[in-house]
């Protein structure tokens, strides 16, 4: 009986897939008619649009991942000071929506920007170099992370045997750093292409007439209607996800890091003086957007008026603010939670016990589902939600976030799983102890560190995202991240640069919260 019950969860659980993933997939790919393929990829404008998704996309993703690398070697190879202040620092940009960068570029560098009318000059803002930028600085952290955390498990003994064999400097670099990266580089560089390729905040922000296939298909979507149209350009946002998700599923890394040594960096002067000041310059100008938002809060109005007043962040609230705030804050909690709870369950099936076909279809789905970018997850969703009981309600909002974002923290789940004592169960089981208490006793404190992390993460992505949830949120729903394009849209710009300040402000309380939780919890656990 109880592994009957089991079964019927599993099946649950591929059911409540099917519905939430693939049904939205089928539904949006089946209003697609052969007019709106004729329309679309036989057209030259069509095709002049993907070539340049394609360049803008390939340029930013070459940069963030050239600048995530340095930077990351830095932090991993020098003993460079200030590392605990200059981390942080670096990734804190990925705390507010992509958009927020688009709009802060403008704030900086637009016709009447802070650093345009500090140096009296002129920047070709909007466009190709626009995209770039902001692109580079929506997804650097990201990959900034990944490389700096496989640097962490590298072998430094190597170094030190190399560096005895009297290796140059360049060829450890290129013989032994470089091959180490290599897999790593890869899914950093197609993390951030999908990243880049499917946001529409930035292209939305500081596109202008330069147009890429997110901003079409938001277009034809929001501004035509026309569901066929924007099925077909979803299917070609999909190719690059998809075939990075191929790529990596089939590439399985034979290194490991288990038996690696860690020594101790010696200190070289120059050398971590240039590696400070170089994440120091980079820190201070991907934060400027950030501070740019801080000096629009707080003056009347850029640039006529520079004194002091709180007028922007009245006139936000008065035009609903706190009410948006208000429901991002409850939507982002409950994706927090329901996701936190069905990725850590179904994390539990996929790796403890027996591996039945049920468990493997759902660990491929798990999987599947960070090939699927939001803005594509929210069409699929609008096709297939719509007139039923959910569509218009916070809880489409909550559900769409959980399906959008669930690969990571399900990952963080099904490796923290793993790597405990795969006996537990047995040892319960001969004890007559049941299987719910084991959980609640062992499995549940063990990973306890684990799920405060998946909170996060989702807590995180359900306050800066708009992609999945655009075409689905209602003026009673709507939450705070998108105001932001409406002030934009509206010029409002002080309006939204403190949409974004409130955004930060909340994800670091939540991360400083969790932190604390987390530090308390490691005391208890000594």
């Amino acid at each position: 009986m109880k592994w009957i019950k089991s079964k019927s969860l599993r099946l649950l659980f591929v059911v409540f897939f099917f519905v939430t993933l693939i049904l939205p997939l089928f539904n949006m790919f089946a209003t697609i008619t052969t007019e709106s393929i004729q329309n679309l990829l036989f057209t030259p404008v069509f095709g002049e649009v993907i070539l340049q998704s394609v360049l803008v996309t390939a340029t930013a993703t070459l940069i963030a991942i050239l600048l995530a690398l340095a930077l990351s070697w830095c932090v991993a190879k020098t003993a460079m000071p200030f590392k605990n202040i200059l981390i942080p620092a670096l990734t804190l940009p990925m705390l507010i929506p992509s958009i927020s960068h688009g709009m802060g570029l403008v704030i900086l560098f637009g016709a009447k920007g802070i650093i345009t009318n500090l140096l009296h000059t002129s920047f070709s803002l909007y466009g190709f170099s626009g995209i770039v930028i902001g692109s580079v600085l929506y997804t650097f952290p990201i990959a900034f992370l990944m490389l700096l955390d496989v640097f962490k498990y590298e072998d430094d003994a190597l170094y030190e045997a190399a560096q005895v064999m009297g290796v140059s400097k360049l060829r450890q670099f290129t013989d032994l750093t470089l091959v180490y990266l290599k897999k790593p580089l890869i899914s950093a560089f197609f993390a951030v292409f999908t990243m880049i390729f499917t946001d529409y905040g930035v292209p939305l922000a500081v596109g202008g007439k330069y147009r890429v296939l997110s901003t079409y298909m938001y277009r034809e979507v929001l501004g035509l209607l026309n569901f066929s149209n924007g099925a077909v350009v979803g299917i070609i946002l999909l190719l690059p996800a998809i075939l990075a998700f191929i790529i990596d599923f089939f590439s399985q890394d034979s290194q490991s890091g288990s038996n690696s040594v860690r020594l101790k960096i010696k200190a070289s002067p120059v050398r971590d003086r240039c590696a400070a000041g170089f994440c120091i310059l980079t820190a201070v100008l991907f934060n400027l957007p950030i501070i740019a938002f801080v000096v629009l809060s707080v003056v009347k109005k850029y640039p006529v008026d520079l004194s002091l007043s709180f007028d922007s962040i009245l006139q936000t609230l008065q035009l609903g603010a706190g009410e948006y705030f208000f429901n991002a804050i409850v939507m982002s909690l409950l994706t927090a939670l329901v996701g936190t709870a069905i990725a850590f369950t179904v994390a539990y099936f996929t790796s403890r016990g027996k591996q039945t076909f049920t468990s493997r279809c759902l660990h491929l789905i798990s999987l599947v589902t960070v090939a699927v970018p939001g803005i594509v997850l929210g069409l699929g969703y609008v096709t297939r939600f719509s007139g039923s009981i959910l569509y218009g309600t916070l809880m489409i909002l909550v559900l769409v976030n959980t399906i959008h974002f669930f690969s990571s923290p399900y990952l963080m789940a099904h490796n923290a799983l793993l790597k405990l004592n795969p006996n537990f169960e047995d040892i319960a089981m001969t004890l007559n102890i049941p299987k719910h208490r084991m959980i609640r006793d062992v499995l549940l404190p063990s990973t306890f560190g684990t799920l405060l992390e998946m909170f996060t993460y989702y807590f995180i992505n359900g306050m800066i995202t708009i992609s999945a949830i655009s075409f689905l949120s209602t003026v009673d729903n709507m939450p705070l991240a998108l105001m932001i394009p409406v002030f934009e849209g509206q010029r409002l710009f002080e309006c939204a640069a403190f949409v974004s300040l409130i955004i930060l402000v909340s994800n670091l309380i939540l991360k400083a919260l969790i932190s604390f939780v987390s530090s308390k919890w490691q005391k208890y656990l000594n």
